[in-house]
């Protein structure tokens, strides 16, 4: 699994729930990039509009001052596009803290997941996840931003089932939640990596009953892999 990380805003008090979109990529390893919301939609081949290639873009945003000093924002995004050849995904999470003070600090949250899937044996992939906190003459203040991006690789396409929808879900709901934390950001941040733990097994177990391609002997075909690339950035 691996993970990347962008940005994305929104008010702590928010509670609004993101639909969960689903468009995932397929073949037989799993790779996460990095990052969050929640919210189920049925599942279905994102269409795309050159054949073949599929983009995606994701982030949440975050920024705190004296007039609002406690935002939280989470994006939980699910892309499946089936075959592909080519493809580019980006996921973003970026935490803005100015000019609060040490008796009013600012408290400023985002977290971006994006989960990707994609069918294919040679598929060309550009995929970028980043996330960016940063705190501008605001003392005492707490900022953090984690972006997770899941891409899903598998010979053939596969989409994922209702168990595994209603999981994603269910993590997606947990990310919503912490927008009441009031926990040290520290502690928000792990908690979001055990979320995200939870969403690399699920993907894990999901991409395994994929249907092996064309002329795989079974009892050579790889098993699924998750590689985790984690980044987060937090002042």
């Amino acid at each position: 699994m691996e993970l990347n990380e962008h940005r994305k805003a929104r008010p702590h008090p928010a509670r609004r729930r993101r639909a969960l979109r689903l468009g995932l990529l397929a073949t037989a390893s799993l790779t996460v990039i990095g990052a969050v919301t929640g919210g189920a939609q049925a599942i279905g081949f994102a269409a795309s509009p050159v054949p073949g290639v599929a983009v995606a873009s994701d982030s949440a945003h975050t920024l705190t001052n004296p007039a609002h000093r406690d935002r939280f924002d989470d994006s939980f995004t699910v892309h499946q596009f089936g075959p592909l050849f080519a493809a580019s995904v980006r996921n973003q999470a970026n935490a803005e803290s100015a000019a609060c003070t040490t008796d009013a600090p600012c408290r400023s949250v985002s977290l971006s997941f994006q989960i990707v899937t994609m069918a294919g044996t040679n598929i060309h992939l550009n995929a970028v996840n980043l996330s960016d906190a940063s705190n501008a003459h605001c003392d005492g203040c707490q900022t953090l931003a984690g972006a997770y991006q899941f891409v899903v690789s598998t010979p053939r396409p596969f989409i994922l089932g209702s168990s595994a929808q209603s999981q994603l879900a269910a993590i997606h709901h947990q990310l919503d939640l912490l927008s009441t934390s009031t926990a040290p950001v520290a502690t928000v941040q792990q908690q979001v990596d055990a979320l995200a733990a939870q969403v690399t097994a699920i993907l894990k177990e999901a991409a395994a009953t994929a249907p092996a391609g064309p002329g795989v002997n079974g009892l050579s075909q790889l098993v699924p892999d998750v590689t985790v690339h984690r980044t987060f950035d937090h002042n």
